[in-house]
């Protein structure tokens, strides 16, 4: 299940890349500051978060926190479980 949700965010990254390297010659600097050009340098910046959120997920940054978390859902789990086993034993008294 990893290896695709890394191969799922690769795919995501090369296409923000590809948008974004697509769109960069096409942004007009010759107008001066205008709508066009704010346009233009917001969509860009939102398309280098896209980039930057994919890589952080594929580097693997927050493998500790990921662990961490799957451990705390595993325990709740548990103590979910105990508390439905002895509800149905007092429930079969």
């Amino acid at each position: 299940m990893k290896k695709r949700n890394k191969f799922k965010h690769g795919v995501y990254l090369l296409a923000a890349l590809a948008m974004l390297l697509y769109a960069l010659p096409k942004l007009s600097f010759q107008n001066g500051p205008g709508w066009v050009l704010g346009f233009g340098v917001v969509w860009c910046v939102f398309a280098f978060l896209v980039i930057a959120s994919h890589l952080h997920f594929i580097i693997g940054v927050d493998e500790e926190k990921q662990k961490r978390l799957e451990s705390v859902r595993k325990h709740k789990l548990e103590q979910w479980q105990g508390k439905w086993n002895e509800e149905s034993r007092v429930a079969e008294r």
